[in-house]
């Protein structure tokens, strides 16, 4: 069996920490050591208390998510907190997060596993947030069905669409999670499609101020792709079983 230290040293270079800027409560890496072995690998979204609960069920000993355990910054060590580091820790679960540094990632990234799964080629970096690129946009010419229909495919649930734009596409912009709110800058950079996870209530209007199709294609739905396949690419280097452990939100 793998060692933890192996594991976590792999995953902080293959992700490139040192060098990807991010949230201040995103605290990428390891956030909950374990004593030592990797035995089971869990992929998750959220390291909810949901989660941690069943990946300790199924036996999980390192637990790879995008959002960590300490979004909401530092509090106190009562309720739902104290409940999960009390149930890693019985359980000797390890827990490992990794936001923007997964996100941009061009193999095991969000975007680009979404772009990929959606057939948009030729992609570029666009969308800059904390010092780097996060998203990815591409030239083409689909229409705005075509772009529901693939989505509502790959991701298994209908996508709500603001239609400020036109109707076959010239250029469309990817950037998981919760990037809605930041429609203005999706357009300033050139697309006319921007698809994203969720946004606030005025991104709708603004959208259709803007010129710009809007797809809300779920926040935990399109930051599924990233977990699952690193989850599976460490499974295969360190020779150990791997699952994913799916607590959707809807949203």
């Amino acid at each position: 069996m793998p060692a933890l230290s192996k594991v976590v040293a792999y995953l902080d270079r293959t992700l490139r920490l040192a060098e990807i800027g991010d949230y201040a409560n995103a605290w990428n890496g390891l956030q909950m050591e374990n004593s030592g072995a990797v035995t089971k690998i869990g992929a998750a979204v959220d390291a909810c208390e949901p989660v941690l609960a069943e990946a300790a069920a199924r036996g999980v000993t390192f637990l790879l998510v995008h959002h960590g355990l300490f979004w909401a910054g530092v509090q106190p060590v009562v309720g739902a907190t104290r409940r999960k580091l009390q149930l890693a820790l019985k359980n000797d679960l390890a827990i490992y997060s990794a936001h923007l540094p997964l996100d941009v990632h061009p193999q095991f990234g969000n975007n680009a596993l979404l772009c990929r799964a959606l057939g948009l080629t030729k992609c570029e970096p666009f969308f800059v947030a904390k010092g780097q690129p996060i998203g990815l946009k591409t030239r083409i010419a689909l229409p705005i069905s075509e772009v529901a229909r693939r989505l509502e495919n790959v991701l298994e649930c209908s996508p709500h669409l603001a239609p400020g734009g036109p109707t076959t596409t010239r250029c469309i912009g990817v950037v998981t999670g919760g990037a809605g709110g930041e429609i203005a800058q999706a357009a300033a950079e050139g697309v006319d499609t921007f698809i994203t996870g969720e946004g606030p209530h005025h991104s709708y209007t603004l959208a259709e101020e803007l010129g710009v199709n809007l797809f809300y294609a779920g926040h935990y739905a399109t930051e599924t792709f990233g977990v699952k396949a690193l989850a599976e690419h460490l499974a295969k280097r360190f020779r150990v079983p791997w699952e994913f452990i799916d607590h959707p939100t809807g949203l």
